[in-house]
Formats: structure tokens, sequence, C-alpha cells
């Protein structure tokens, strides 16, 4: 076994601590990454504090990871040492199914092996990049491009898939019109990556604060969706929603901005149902759907977009030691707009 350094948390409540894990010996398709950076995701919160089900402590999380290959296994074709790499929300999953045949892993029928929380075909329990290193097949390890630096990289891995996949299944670009519920670690990435495409982008949010912000980064439009007139003015105006926010909102009220055949796109993931009125569908033939991610193939191709595009997410680098302090001004909003830990940092004062 592979020791190494790594923040874990050792209850629902935190606080993270220094701790050592165990990753397993390169089989021949493995790679052995040297993490050099690791995004927060608001799904580490969710995760950590067991709002999405029991969770095995000491957990550590962390699915938006960037690093350089430092050791490969006998049979590894795709990598080599000093390689640039990243590393998504997962790990592995069967190859074998139907959705993994279509290149669609992260819907895998046998259920894909998440980053971090879950259990691989090895039996053992998946830990994440907030650590010093980690093993993976190369199968499920992506270039990242010379364009994009690895601190930059590292929310792409998530945030930037989550958000490109249904822009491109949705078939985002010019004549669409779009709109993006939430201006956070998701939403600004849905933003720049809509806009790249062509599409007319409308950010909604909760107040006009973020305006300015929004404007800079590439929106047309932009509204408070707390005053009850946004919804009366843009009733029937979009294509397009993609719904970013991670808390309980009247998607009924979001339905009725979708216009005829429109799409609202949840990309985002409450611990609380959200009620959908079936008449909010019926009436202009709308359809309200989810999304996850995308396969190794899309982030691929996520990835060498944005390096051609020059579309990198807008991060705050920490040092190891202010996770605790991160996850905080997560949940209050207050980050613009992604953490990136500096792995360099573990350990360290």
């Amino acid at each position: 076994m592979i020791t190494v350094n790594a923040q874990a948390t050792f209850s629902p409540e935190g606080p993270f601590k220094l701790t050592t894990i165990e990753r397993r010996e390169l089989q021949p398709h493995d790679v052995l990454i040297e993490i050099k950076y690791a995004g927060i995701c608001h799904s580490d919160i969710h995760t950590a504090r067991g709002e999405w089900g029991p969770v095995k402590y000491p957990l550590v999380p962390g699915h938006e990871i960037a690093g350089i290959v430092s050791q490969i296994g006998s049979e590894v074709t795709k990598y080599v040492v000093g390689d640039r790499v990243g590393v998504g929300c997962m790990v592995d999953s069967c190859g074998e199914c139907a959705n993994c045949h279509k290149g669609e892993e992260q819907y895998c029928l046998h259920g894909m092996t998440g980053t971090y929380a879950a259990i691989d075909r090895y039996g053992q329990y998946t830990q994440g990049g907030y650590s010093t290193h980690i093993v993976v097949t190369e199968d499920f390890v992506v270039r990242i491009p010379d364009g994009i630096e690895l601190d930059a990289a590292a929310p792409l891995l998530c945030a930037g898939i989550t958000t490109y996949s249904p822009l491109r299944h949705w078939e985002a670009g010019p004549g669409k019109k779009i709109a993006v519920v939430g201006l956070g670690g998701l939403g600004h990435m849905a933003l720049k990556l809509a806009h790249a495409m062509g599409a007319e982008v409308t950010v909604l949010s909760q107040t006009l604060k973020k305006k300015e912000e929004a404007l800079e980064l590439g929106a047309d439009y932009y509204y408070a969706s707390s005053d009850p007139e946004t919804f009366k003015q843009l009733a029937g105006s979009f294509d397009l929603i993609i719904n970013t926010v991670s808390a309980k909102i009247d998607i009924n009220a979001y339905l009725s901005l979708l216009s005829l055949d429109g799409t609202l796109v949840n990309v985002g993931a409450p611990a609380e149902p959200l009620p959908v009125n079936a008449m909010s569908l019926i009436g202009h033939r709308r359809s309200f759907a989810g999304s996850m991610i995308g396969g190794i193939r899309e982030t691929q191709e996520m990835l060498d977009f944005c390096a051609e595009h020059r579309i990198a997410p807008e991060i705050e680098i920490i040092h190891a030691n202010q996770i605790d302090e991160a996850w905080e001004r997560v949940l209050a909003s207050d980050v613009r707009y992604r953490f990136v830990i500096d792995i360099s940092t573990m350990g360290k004062e």
C-alpha cells in the first residue's frame, strides 16, 4: 500500500484534521498522481455532513483534482511520468453496460465509482483529493491542456463539466436564450461556457449585488430573482434554464420562464425535494430534467474547449488548514467563485 497525507473529516461537524491514508499499490493500468490542487465543491460539504446519506469516517473529500503523473503501471499507454492530468467525480465504472459503451460512464447502470465515499472494485473505500496523492486507473484520468494552469484546472473537473454537459446536450449556441440560476461555483462556469458557445445568457440571482460581475463575465442580462416582477417580465422567455443552486427553490416559478418546448435542467443537488406541479409542464410542453457531470470523453472535450476559448474559473487559493473556514464561507455564499486548496501547504503551518 502507498501511504499519503490527507485532510480528513472525523465527524459530520468536522473539523478537518491532518491524517494519513493508504492508496493501493499500482495495478498494471493505474496512474499515481501527485496532487497539486484540489477544488472545494458544495457536494463535499453535503457528503461529509451526511446530508446525502450515511458516511464512513474518516472521510477525505475532493473530486476536483489537478496534478502531475509521478508513477505509472506496467501496462499504462495513455500517460507518462510528468504529464499534467486531472481527476473528476468518478474513478471507475463497470465498463460493460450500454451507458459505459456510449461513453456516458457517469450513468453506469451498475453505478459508477465515486472519487470519494464509495467502494471500488478492490473493496476499498475511496478517498478524495484533499490529499497529496491518488491512484486512479488510466481510463478515468484526463489530460490538462497546456493553456490551462493547474490551479484553475481543478474546478473544471466538476464545476466545468457539470455545466458543460447539459449545455452541449441541449444544444446551447447561437440563437438560443439561456438562463443561469445562481452565480456561484457552478453558475459562473455555466455563464462563461454558454457565452463562449454563442448563446444569449441571462443570470438570475437573488439580489442585484452580483450584476456588474455577471456582466463582466459575459452575461447579456441580469435580474434579481427576489423581485416578483422578474418572473412576470421574463415569462416564456428561455429555451434552456440551468439551475445551479444547491438549495430548495420554487421550481414552478422558474418553469414559467421557459418558452414552448423549453427545458429546465437541475445540476444543483439540494438535500430537500423540489416539488413540481404537473400544470407547470403541461401548459407549454415544458421539461424538467437533471444532469450529472459528463463522461470521460466529454470531460476531455470540455477541457480542450476551455483551453481553446481561454475559459477558466474565478478562484481563491487557500492553505490546507483553511478548509473549515472555506466550507463555512461556501455555505454563506462568500466566495468568488471557487476555493482551491494548495496541496503543497498540507502539513505546514
